[in-house]
């Protein structure tokens, strides 16, 4: 028996210490996650569902049920007040156990959560059929309980014997009067089975779609490199044959050569087409996808990117021009800043977005501006836009670059540039 015990006692430790283990990894990726939701400028995630629980603190006010019976033992109107305060205790002790256990899958199918659930049964039975009245309101909880711990089939048979117990206690204490104790048992267990199981499953094909989304992204990535390897691999070979037949043939027949670098000049030509048509859909991306290159790049380069995003969501045109201006200042914070950090702000609101873009860096050089603000700039003029770069207000040090767009604007300007391109066909 010693040593029997003796085991029990290690394996017990020793799941212990696992269970605190898996807590920590778990506490540590919670708080990863929500670093790079806040640097992306997204709301925290307190695993709010559309349509379940967050976590056990919304199951948790429904403990109001049982002030009656709490009414009744301060007031004195309780037989053995002694009893039926250390009874409410462990009432509500083993239910917030069974409701924080309920949201982790390992605990909650666990052993030990079995036994805390039906030892809550024992104790509302216990109470219900020592005092009954505003305690049989405790059978209610239980099957909230029972309905947050228990998934799958056995949900059916463990509520059916909830019910019943339910039930029949509440008859034996007042009558068929008290057939809605067996029916708010019954309610509150499959209600909340259903709609956290349902929550769970919604959790599921949310993760479900963004893997799917990610494998997608990933096979279309490897088709466009293995489309523009063959193209490029095909085209540069026939490039560099022909270039060494013409070095070869150049001093016997220049007619001949000027014929092969000809052929050179057409199969560049042709390759420029191909590669424009393989890129199609390529070059104009979302000011999301811009802004996630930005900050891994900035990082890359040592750099600290912090990024916030606020407002309405921006059409495709507008989101494209904004994505360009923060490819070209990230590109230039890297290259030539020799900054520590990055602010990047985006601000929108359904008339008008606003980009900001700011560096603790060496601020303006001696350079004049590069032909990639310059090209920006004319293009955001031609959608009613402006961008203007220049030192950081402040200690002197760092370079911001600021632009502004309408958006109603830049939308009419796309579909009237793509008007153009039609009519021109």
């Amino acid at each position: 028996m010693k040593r029997g015990t003796g085991m029990k006692m290690r394996e017990w430790r020793e799941s212990r210490k696992a269970r605190k283990a898996d807590w920590a990894v778990g506490k540590a990726e919670w708080r990863a996650a929500q670093k790079r939701r806040r640097a992306s400028g997204e709301d925290p995630d307190h695993g709010c569902g559309p349509m379940a629980p967050s976590n056990a603190f919304a199951l948790l006010p429904w403990l109001l049920l049982g002030m009656g019976a709490i009414s009744n033992v301060v007031k004195g109107e309780t037989p053995n007040p002694w009893i039926g305060a250390l009874g409410l205790l462990l009432f509500n002790s083993l239910y917030v156990t069974l409701v924080f256990r309920a949201f982790n899958r390992r605990a909650r199918e666990a052993a030990g959560t079995r036994w805390c659930l039906a030892a809550l049964g024992a104790v509302t039975c216990a109470l219900a059929l020592a005092y009954g009245g505003n305690w049989l309101l405790f059978f209610p909880l239980w099957g909230l309980a029972t309905g947050a711990v228990i998934r799958g089939r056995l949900l059916g048979p463990v509520m059916f014997v909830v019910t019943a117990l339910a039930g029949a206690i509440a008859g034996l204490d007042e009558g068929w009067d008290t057939l809605g104790i067996a029916y708010g048992t019954l309610v509150s267990g499959m209600v909340t089975a259903a709609i956290l199981a349902l929550s769970e499953t919604v959790k599921e094909l949310r993760e479900t779609r963004e893997e799917l989304a990610r494998a997608a992204v990933d096979q279309e990535r490897l088709r466009f490199s293995r489309d523009l390897h063959d193209l490029l691999g095909h085209t540069l070979s026939v490039i560099v044959v022909k270039s060494e037949a013409a070095r070869r043939i150049a001093p016997r027949d220049m007619e001949a050569a000027l014929g092969q670098i000809a052929d050179i000049e057409s199969v560049g030509r042709q390759a420029l087409t191909e590669i424009r048509e393989a890129v199609t859909g390529y070059r104009e991306t979302s000011l999301a996808a811009e802004l996630d290159r930005a900050r891994g790049a900035l990082t890359a380069a040592g750099i600290e990117p912090v990024v916030r995003q606020s407002g309405h969501p921006l059409p495709p045109q507008a989101a494209a021009l904004m994505g360009w201006v923060v490819r070209e200042a990230a590109t230039n914070a890297i290259r030539h800043s020799g900054a520590t950090t990055c602010e990047i702000e985006v601000r929108s609101t359904a008339e008008r977005v606003r980009l900001v873009i700011t560096d603790n860096g060496n601020g303006v050089g001696s350079t004049p501006p590069g032909s990639g603000l310059t090209g920006l700039t004319e293009r955001l003029a031609a959608a009613g836009g402006t961008l203007v770069g220049g030192p950081a207000p402040g200690a002197g040090r760092g370079f911001r670059v600021t632009a502004e767009l309408p958006v109603e604007h830049a939308e009419h300007a796309a579909n009237a540039a793509n008007a153009a391109n039609e009519e021109s066909r």
